[in-house]
């Protein structure tokens, strides 16, 4: 970190403990409840949109999520710029877009080039905790990672990475490995409420728990909910091809299998929020990093342009602020815009760097910014969508109605999913939509600009940033 980094950092969190820039979502919510609000920020991995009982989806419907959602605000548009695990985080953790905070990639290093999330809330006074899955430190997905690499979380239960929910490693302060009992995801819930429970003091509080399912592997939910569903019984969205239909249903059986054990986490948490007395002042969050395709256009995992990777579900319940009768915006949340909006809704002054927009004031009835297109991009295809696989650069908008991607040589796909919810008919290049096209395109074109996105190959940034990638242009996890 260069001195000049430090310094700025030091004089941007000596004016948030000073209480400057005091904005009306704090001013509103000191009236009604005496201080700054709590955050419980929630969010598994790979968890789609659509597979949500208050989505639409009959076959898993969590209750206790479906009961949140009835007390939310829920951004049904609610998108993964960049619709991968460390992506997503880097996002989260600055409020930047990927080709500004350097983590297109996974398994590379997030670095202090800005103030994070965690050091916003400290400098206003905040406790902060994060408990789970970190994915942003790029030194093996098994190793420590020192206090200053964890941008300025105090509290810290946590691995890099790992798929092994029943085996599952942590580190606290110092680098003795301990493990989690049984199913992480449980275990994790369990420490994220002792930590409500005994080391939350009198100030506010920012906990934020990173649950691996129901990223794959699929089969290892607890036995209990797994005898739940069965791959036989499971109805597929129209947009899986036949060929696909088998692996489909199977993985679909084990994925619902995780969603319903973590809705019962949710509600463990919720519980605990009550029992404490403190439900009313918190804003509560619960959300995905990206989705999964499970079949949907003959694709797997992430990374796709398609709705089933891109959006992620989003509820955020304040009762103080915001009441507990829920409702739905559909102007597209994305994620550079969590942290700008997070901090707007706890009066918490936003650093400069951020690019996301603060949506604080939507989320209180207010009215919607007059852009409602939200970027998405794959910047350099790796993992489960190499080149070889078909993984392919693009650039695209995700508006409340249309979706519309290209790729470096050409236009590729434009849906209507308002008439089309399945994506299942591509109207790129056909001469009725020819208007719609070109004014998408232009309106992505000046997103790109604002970003200073050449949209190079993804070798050029993968140079650029001095990643060391295999031949299937990702960056190794193991030592």
């Amino acid at each position: 970190m260069s001195q000049q980094r430090t310094l700025e950092r030091r004089e941007f969190l000596q004016v948030v403990a000073a209480g400057a820039c005091v904005g009306a979502a704090q001013a509103k919510a000191q009236a009604g409840a005496g201080k700054h609000p709590n955050v419980v920020y929630v969010f598994g991995d790979q968890w789609r949109a659509q597979a949500m009982g208050y989505a639409g989806d009959t076959t898993v419907q969590p209750p206790r999520l479906y009961g949140l959602a009835r007390e939310s605000v829920n951004a049904v548009n609610a998108v993964s710029a960049c619709p991968v695990c460390s992506p997503h985080r880097g996002s989260l953790m600055t409020g930047q877009y990927p080709l500004t905070h350097g983590v297109f990639l996974n398994d590379v290093q997030l670095r202090d080039g800005a103030v994070s999330i965690a050091e916003a809330f400290n400098g206003a006074g905040y406790q902060t905790a994060y408990i789970g899955k970190w994915h942003l430190d790029g030194h093996g997905r098994s190793n420590y990672i020192p206090r200053e690499r964890r941008q300025g979380f105090e509290f810290w239960r946590v691995l890099e990475c790992t798929h092994n929910y029943n085996r599952s490693a942590y580190y606290g302060d110092d680098p003795e490995k301990r493990f989690w009992a049984g199913y992480d995801a449980i275990a994790q819930t369990r420490e994220a409420q002792r930590y409500l429970r005994e080391d939350v003091g009198e100030q506010p509080f920012a906990l934020f728990l990173s649950w691996g399912p129901p990223h794959n592997p699929y089969e290892t939910a607890p036995e209990a909910v797994r005898q739940r569903y069965r791959p036989g019984d499971m109805p597929l969205r129209p947009n899986v091809p036949q060929a696909m239909a088998k692996r489909a249903r199977k993985d679909l059986a084990g994925y619902y299998a995780h969603c319903t054990a973590l809705d019962s986490c949710v509600g463990d948490l919720l519980d605990t929020l009550e029992e404490l007395g403190l439900a009313e002042n918190t804003v509560f969050v619960f959300t995905s990093d990206h989705g999964d395709m499970l079949g949907s256009q003959g694709q797997i995992r992430k990374q796709r342009p398609w709705d089933e990777s891109i959006r992620v579900p989003f509820l955020l319940r304040y009762p103080a602020l915001l009441g507990r009768e829920g409702r739905a915006i559909t102007h597209p949340l994305n994620a550079p815009d969590i942290m700008p909006t997070l901090l707007g809704l706890c009066g918490v002054p936003c650093p400069e760097g951020v690019e996301g927009i603060d949506l604080s004031g939507h989320f209180q009835g207010g009215p919607a910014p007059a852009d409602d297109g939200a970027l998405i991009a794959c910047y350099a295809p790796f993992g489960e969508w190499t080149r070889q696989k078909g993984g392919i650069e693009y650039r695209g908008l995700r508006t409340p109605r249309y979706t519309y991607v290209r790729t470096i040589k050409e236009p590729w796909l434009l849906y209507d999913n308002e008439k089309d919810p399945y994506q299942r008919e591509n109207l790129c290049g056909r001469s009725e939509y020819a208007a719609l096209q070109a004014e998408l395109e232009t309106r992505l074109a000046k997103k790109l600009a604002k970003q200073k996105d050449a949209f190079l190959p993804g070798e050029a940034y993968v140079a650029q940033w001095g990643y060391k990638t295999d031949e299937n242009g990702t960056v190794r996890y193991t030592p």
